[in-house]
């Protein structure tokens, strides 16, 4: 007999470090992905401003608004009942003033629903982060490839390869746990990197694009099932192919409807006799009793 699973949180997170148990995060942007990334057991949903590029059409996050994360943490709050919900802070936000940052990270928890608020950077924006971890709001750190600065990285690079920048990236995610955080992802860094962050601080790492040594491992749902993702990078791994049975079944369909075969007899719903002679007047040819 299967135990009950329990609602994840700060702690479990902790624990699961502690105990050496790999930590999984998937992407949700909506009320049916975060359903099933739950059902399917994952401990963390990203709500990522991802979704500008994966689901809104942009060609970057910066586009997204708070309200965007706002509408898109609402919908996934409703379809997890066991993850542990983080929501990004959308581009600039964790730049501005302390209760600039209070006021949009509270109502990613207090109106979306999400347990947590993840802020890329690091001592540039640790006093957003220590405000929001003051006020009880949770926060997921962002160290290396960190999107919403690709215009001023140049584009979507590896980030830590020299010694100086590796270097740096050790020293921001000692500054980040110091401050408190609960997790730190570490997007697009060498394995080396990562995994001496990972046996540095106490902090559960998450990594994507960042090697085997990190304590959990996310991919974005789109991208790890295929489904209407134009992005490939190199340390995405395809699960399941969704985007090609999902052309080949509304294909399917165009051909039926065109062809007249789409809806069948069984697809429809036919009057009584007897309403049929009221509607019309008299029982008209090819009408049958409703059956259902």
């Amino acid at each position: 007999m299967t135990s009950k699973r329990k609602k994840v949180t700060t702690r479990t997170l902790r624990k699961m470090k502690v105990e050496q148990s790999p930590i999984t995060m998937l992407t949700a942007y909506d009320y049916p992905s975060a359903k099933l990334a739950d059902q399917a057991g994952a401990e963390m949903i990203l709500v990522g401003d991802s979704l500008g590029m994966v689901v809104l059409g942009y060609d970057s996050t910066v586009p997204v608004t708070l309200d965007d994360m706002v509408h898109h943490t609402k919908a996934v709050a409703r379809g997890s009942k066991h993850s542990f919900i983080c929501s990004d802070l959308p581009f600039l936000t964790a730049h501005l003033g302390r209760e600039d940052v209070l006021r949009a990270a509270g109502r990613l928890v207090q109106e979306a629903g999400a347990h947590a608020v993840k802020m890329e950077g690091g001592i540039e924006i640790i006093e957003g982060i220590r405000a929001c971890i003051q006020a009880g709001i949770p926060v997921v750190g962002h160290l290396g490839l960190t999107p919403q600065s690709v215009h001023q990285l140049g584009g979507y690079r590896i980030q830590g390869r020299d010694l100086a920048s590796a270097r740096e990236i050790v020293a921001n995610a000692k500054l980040l746990e110091e401050a408190g955080i609960c997790a730190l992802v570490l997007e697009c860094v060498p394995a080396e990197v990562a995994q001496e962050v990972s046996a540095t601080i106490d902090v559960p790492t998450i990594g994507i694009g960042a090697g085997r040594h990190c304590d959990g491992q996310v991919l974005v749902y789109h991208d790890l099932l295929q489904y209407g993702s134009d992005i490939h990078p190199s340390f995405v791994k395809t699960y399941a192919d969704l985007g090609e049975q999902a052309v080949k079944g509304m294909k399917q369909f165009i051909e039926e409807v065109r062809a007249g075969v789409f809806p069948g007899p069984e697809h429809s719903s036919h009057l009584s006799e007897e309403v049929v002679e009221g509607l019309y007047g008299a029982k008209k040819e090819g009408s049958a009793p409703c059956t259902s």
